[in-house]
């Protein structure tokens, strides 16, 4: 079964997220858990924690279909030790959130050199964060985001997040979330059905097709390689309508969070309607 939604509203509350995403006929949802443009955040109080639980218990969201996301501010390899350690401390307060909550994933984009470390360094810089994070909290898996390769990112190949992840200690707490915008940006494509297979193919011989713990569903407003990030609403980009039908009808992506990140917010419950009526 699919399971899809979007990347929901929390103004007024983190106890409002469930409620704004059965507005939209969401099976699932992603959120931020905390003000992301902000370092730091006032703790969750108890009230909201058990609000949280009730609303997503009456509007039947189960907690391995929820993807909050981390603050964009996070860089978890920096190249300075100072900034290092501000993202490390905000990665687990962001993990320790999810505990809270109850919930079982915590997505984010892996990091960046920033032009000022090698890049195999950074890659093993920001396993070692995750590292650190995950022996200090429990329950909660890391779900690393391919990226677009936009700038100094990492995450765009395959290759690295398959180099973070056999850095990680504790495999059984880590995963990966393949946004479709970033995974044809970065240069993978997958707008034929023979395309994608051939991709997703790579992805499971590179990394193993049991880390992927969840999608973002987003077509591309850029063209195959920019490695520009720029999402574009369902069928409206680059990628067009296939790729998606192929994601509807394939297996290897049932039960898991597939997540719109779509700029119109307006459009988000004719997207979720648009996607199942995709299902053969």
């Amino acid at each position: 079964m699919k399971y899809i939604g979007a990347h929901v509203s929390t103004n007024g509350g983190t106890q409002n997220a469930p409620q704004n995403a059965n507005r939209i006929g969401a099976k699932a949802f992603a959120m931020f858990t905390r003000n992301q443009r902000q370092w730091t955040s006032p703790l969750l109080t108890d009230k909201t924690i058990i609000q949280f639980k009730k609303n997503c218990k009456a509007a039947g969201f189960n907690p391995r279909h929820i993807l909050p996301h981390d603050s964009y501010l996070i860089n978890l390899g920096h190249p300075e030790e100072d900034a290092l350690e501000k993202s490390r401390t905000a990665f687990l307060d962001e993990m320790q959130r999810c505990e809270h909550l109850g919930l079982q994933y915590l997505n984010f984009h892996p990091g960046s050199h920033l032009g000022k470390m090698d890049p195999d360094h950074c890659l093993e810089r920001i396993a070692e964060s995750i590292n650190r994070v995950l022996n200090q909290t429990t329950g909660v898996t890391a779900v690393i985001e391919n990226t677009a390769g936009q700038g100094t990112n990492m995450g765009y190949r395959f290759e690295h997040l398959a180099r973070i992840i056999g850095n990680v200690h504790d495999k059984s707490r880590v995963g990966i979330c393949l946004d479709t915008c970033h995974t044809y940006s970065a240069g993978y494509d997958i707008k034929t059905a023979k395309a994608f297979e051939n991709t997703l193919q790579e992805f499971d011989t590179l990394v193993g097709i049991s880390y992927l713990k969840a999608m973002h569903l987003n077509d591309s407003k850029k063209i195959f390689g920019s490695r520009v990030d720029r999402h574009e609403s369902i069928g409206k980009g680059s990628l067009g309508i296939e790729p998606f039908k192929f994601i509807m009808n394939d297996a290897r992506f049932d039960n898991i969070p597939m997540v719109l990140e779509t700029p119109d917010q307006s459009l988000w419950e004719e997207e979720i309607r648009l996607l199942y009526g995709l299902i053969d």
